[in-house]
């Protein structure tokens, strides 16, 4: 398993544009979408997981502002999605160190994450530090991470 992060000036961008759109998660298609538009900007960033023969197996972004506007909780964990065929080793756990990894390097002292997941991101070292209703109506919760 290799991770990758990426910007639209890489060859896998093109690629991991099409994998997020495909993917049978429905908020594939809207990460398909501002990358399209290389929404990402300065530090902002895509992180694909591959298997050892190059298959992509899953992403997550590293952004500003996640799907809550105006937030002032950031960088941002996004778009945390591994395929069905490769869950349950870890992969995400391991996506998310290696995304905290970047945010650390990069200058920040902690990672925040928007989810409505119950006992997921807990098991990570994230912790709720905010609820909010997000745009489509439903409350989130807004996890924290301290980078050491």
């Amino acid at each position: 398993m290799t991770f990758s992060t990426i910007t639209s000036s890489d060859e896998l961008w093109n690629k991991t544009r099409d994998y997020a759109f495909a993917c049978s998660w429905r908020a594939g298609k809207s990460m398909a979408k501002l990358m399209n538009k290389n929404a990402f900007s300065e530090w902002e960033r895509v992180i694909v997981a591959m298997d050892d023969d190059g298959t992509i197996c899953g992403f997550c972004t590293v952004v500003k502002e996640d799907c809550i506007p105006n937030s002032k909780y950031f960088p941002n964990i996004g778009y945390v999605f591994v395929d069905e065929a490769y869950r349950g080793h870890r992969i995400s756990q391991k996506m998310l160190r290696y995304a905290s990894e970047y945010v650390k390097q990069i200058g920040f002292d902690k990672v925040y994450l928007v989810s409505d997941h119950e006992n997921l991101y807990e098991k990570y070292g994230f912790i709720v530090v905010d609820r909010v209703i997000a745009p489509w109506g439903e409350e989130e919760k807004i996890y924290e991470q301290k980078l050491n």
